[in-house]
C-alpha cells in the first residue's frame, strides 16, 4: 500500500502508518501547495498512491471517479474538503479527527477573556507610545485607574454551545470560580451540571454575562444569531468572545457596537475575510483583541490529529471497525 499524506503529520503517527506500507508525507504548510479536484487526483496518481491523508486539499468527486481509493483521511474535526456523498457512492471509507484542536481553541478562548479583562492590548499599546511618563503619584494613579480591569471568578460567562470546545472552556473556568450559563438546544440542564454550567435562555444569557463565549457550529440556523438586536441585550461592560465562526456573527453590528460603546470589547480569533493581515478593521480599536484564526495552530493539535487518524486508519486496515468514520455505511457488515 502506497499513503499520500499531504496533512501535517507527527513522525510517531508515520511510524504507526509505515507498518501498512510506504508514506509519502509532503506537508502543504511545508510545500506551501494545496491541491484541488483534479490536480489531487494527478498527484494520486503520479505517486501511485492508494489512500490519501489531507487537512487543507479537496478531495472531490473527480478523485473518487479516477482511483479506486481504499480510504481518505481527513485531519480535520468534520471532513468538509471531502466529498462524502461520492465517496460513499465509490465505497471509499472516509476518516476523520473530531476534537483534534478542542483542547487548543479553549486554551485560547480563555486567553482572549483574560486579554479582555485586564486590557491587555489597550495596556500594551499605551506603553509603547513612549509617552507615558510618572513623574508623581497622580500620574501613577492616573495610569492604574485608566487600566483597571477584572477578574473571572467574579464574572459570569455565557456559552453559547456546549460541544467539545464548550465543554471544555467550562471546565477551566471552574478553576477561575466563574459562574457559568449556558445555551444549547442539543445537551440537557442535568449535562450541562458536570460542569457546573446552568442552561438558560439565549435572551437571558446575553443579558446577565460579563462575558460571551461562542462555540457552535455554523449552520443556516446559527447563521448571525448574534447581530444588532442580540448585541442591544448584552450589559455595555460585556465583551464577546469568538473562537467558532465569523458566520455566528454579524459583523458589520459588531463593529458598529464596537464603536458605539454598546459593549465593552471583544475577543476575536475568527473573521470574515482571512487569512487576516494588518488591514483588520477591528485592530483600531484598543478594546478589541484580535488573533488571526490561530485557535487550533498548535503541535499538540498536529500531534493529536495525527494520532487519531493513525490509529483508526491502523485499526481499519487490521479489519477492525474505526472510531471515526464519517460515512460508515460503506464498510461490509461483519458476520
Amino acid at each position: 500500500m502506497r499513503i499520500l499524506i499531504t496533512a501535517s503529520f507527527h513522525e510517531e503517527g508515520l511510524n504507526i502508518l509505515r507498518q501498512h506500507g510506504t508514506v509519502i508525507h509532503e506537508d502543504w504548510r511545508t510545500s506551501g501547495h494545496v491541491y484541488w479536484g483534479e490536480e489531487l487526483l494527478e498527484k494520486l496518481t503520479t505517486v501511485k498512491a492508494d489512500a490519501v491523508i489531507v487537512e487543507a486539499d479537496a478531495v472531490t468527486e473527480e478523485v473518487f471517479k479516477g482511483l479506486s481509493l481504499k480510504f481518505v483521511g481527513s485531519a480535520r474535526d468534520s471532513p468538509k474538503e471531502v466529498d462524502i456523498d461520492s465517496a460513499t457512492s465509490h465505497g471509499v471509507p472516509v476518516l476523520y479527527a473530531p476534537g483534534r484542536n478542542a483542547e487548543s481553541v479553549a486554551d485560547l478562548t480563555i486567553l482572549l477573556m483574560l486579554a479582555q479583562a485586564r486590557k491587555l492590548i489597550a495596556t500594551d499599546r499605551l506603553l509603547k507610545t513612549g509617552e507615558v511618563i510618572i513623574d508623581s503619584a497622580e500620574d501613577f494613579t492616573k495610569l492604574h485607574d485608566s487600566l483597571k480591569g477584572q477578574e473571572l471568578g467574579r464574572s459570569t460567562v455565557g456559552i453559547v454551545g456546549l460541544g467539545q470546545i464548550g465543554l471544555r472552556v467550562a471546565k477551566r473556568l471552574q478553576g477561575f470560580g466563574s459562574r457559568v450559563i449556558f445555551n444549547d438546544p442539543h445537551v440537557t440542564a442535568e449535562q450541562g451540571k458536570t460542569v457546573d454550567a446552568e442552561k438558560v435562555e439565549l435572551e437571558t444569557l446575553l443579558r446577565e454575562s460579563d462575558f460571551v463565549t461562542l462555540h457552535t457550529r455554523a449552520t443556516p440556523e446559527t447563521f448571525r444569531m448574534v447581530g444588532k438586536e442580540q448585541l442591544a441585550w448584552m450589559k455595555p461592560s460585556a465583551h464577546l468572545i469568538n473562537t467558532a465562526r465569523s458566520a455566528i456573527i454579524d459583523e458589520d453590528a459588531l463593529f458598529e457596537a464596537i464603536q458605539s460603546r454598546t459593549i465593552a470589547g471583544a475577543g476575536l480569533d475568527v473573521h470574515s475575510r482571512e487569512p487576516v493581515g494588518s488591514d483588520n478593521r477591528f485592530l483600531q480599536f484598543d478594546n478589541v483583541t484580535v488573533t488571526p484564526h490561530i485557535g487550533g495552530n498548535t503541535q499538540d493539535v498536529v500531534y493529536r490529529q495525527s494520532m487519531i487518524l493513525a490509529s483508526d486508519i491502523d485499526r481499519f486496515l487490521k479489519g477492525e471497525t474505526p472510531k471515526y468514520l464519517a460515512n460508515p455505511e460503506v464498510l461490509k457488515p461483519t458476520k
